[in-house]
């Protein structure tokens, strides 16, 4: 089954995709980067719509957001299909194939929006594999959470054009950006992509008022690089993002990388401090479960005003959005 895409315009008897950077120019029956949009007699058609593979009710914590309505849960799901090609990604088996409505959910947007509210999620989370490659699919259900009265999550590394992200900008209420290296070469050869639409995509979200939350994977010999730490620190401290949480996290064997050894946590715990040094003012060690810094802590009177152990929330000292010691205003959205 397919279903009519967005953003693409007819090329000769090819048609070029619109949607990301990629750009890609399909003849008949060729399909994307990402396995999901297919030439289909001259139209642009994407098989991600209505057959989600991976459903979980989880703390928004997970994602990782950890100052937007801390403690709530959140409906995720995600189709098959990307259009990245990350050798350490987690969730390969899905997201490197092409979506099948074959031993997938059949759910429309309305009714995923209605299992969420049984559940009681405060938001939906588009999430797992990137959102990008079931673009549709996506959007839809967020109009439909949206005028239910639930949030739109997405965790995505950005990697999509100005125009349909100006869309998504309309129905969601935050992000998590994986921001993979601040350095383009690199961000090649890991991922497949470049950097620059990454960080466009950062200052647009920004421009939008979407509440950011940031992880960088630090994956060594790739990505730990502490000189290309400190310039991606100084970038988002010069870009305004000073108050969007960063996280980083730690990095262990998988897909193509098994030969790579986990993130020692020191690095992790080095990588904290500097980009506070740099100004950054939340930062968090990732998939560091129980570690201290895991924990929100107050940038002016350094009290502890957010309790969490991993993904589990313990405890919030606010009043609204104002630390409970000092009175200080806090970034986030806490309602």
């Amino acid at each position: 089954m397919s279903y009519p895409a967005r953003y693409w315009k007819p090329v000769n008897e090819s048609v070029k995709c619109l949607l990301c950077p990629h750009s890609c120019t399909l003849k008949p029956s060729e399909s994307g980067i990402c396995h999901t949009r297919r030439n289909e007699n001259g139209q642009l058609v994407t098989l991600a719509y209505g057959n989600p593979v991976a459903i979980n009710i989880d703390p928004i914590e997970k994602k990782p957001l950890y100052q937007f309505l801390p403690g709530s849960k959140t409906f995720s799901f995600s189709t098959r299909g990307c259009n990245l090609r990350c050798l350490n990604c987690q969730n390969y088996y899905i997201s490197q194939a092409a979506p099948s409505y074959e031993e997938a959910y059949l759910l429309e947007p309305a009714s995923l929006v209605k299992s969420a509210m049984e559940q009681h999620c405060a938001s939906i989370s588009y999430t797992y594999t990137d959102p990008v490659a079931f673009f549709e699919y996506a959007i839809e259900t967020a109009q439909k959470a949206k005028d239910a009265g639930l949030f739109n999550v997405i965790v995505s590394a950005g990697y999509i054009m100005p125009k349909p992200l100006k869309e998504w900008c309309l129905y969601m209420d935050a992000a998590n950006i994986d921001l993979k290296v601040f350095d383009d070469t690199i961000y090649q050869k890991l991922n497949g992509v470049r950097l620059k639409p990454v960080l466009n995509t950062l200052n647009q979200l920004k421009k939008s008022n979407i509440w950011i939350e940031i992880t960088n994977l630090l994956i060594p010999g790739w990505t730990d690089s502490f000189s290309t730490i400190e310039k991606m620190c100084i970038w988002l401290v010069s870009n305004g993002f000073k108050d969007t949480p960063l996280h980083f996290s730690r990095f262990f064997p998988t897909y193509n990388l098994k030969d790579v050894p986990p993130t020692p946590v020191s690095t992790i715990e080095m990588a904290c401090e500097l980009a506070k040094a740099i100004g950054i003012n939340y930062v968090y060690p990732g998939n560091l479960p129980g570690h201290e810094a895991d924990n929100t802590y107050c940038p002016v009177c350094k009290e502890k005003i957010i309790e969490r152990n991993g993904f589990n929330f313990s405890s919030i000292h606010l009043n609204s959005n104002c630390c409970k010691y000092c009175g200080y205003t806090i970034a986030g959205i806490f309602n």
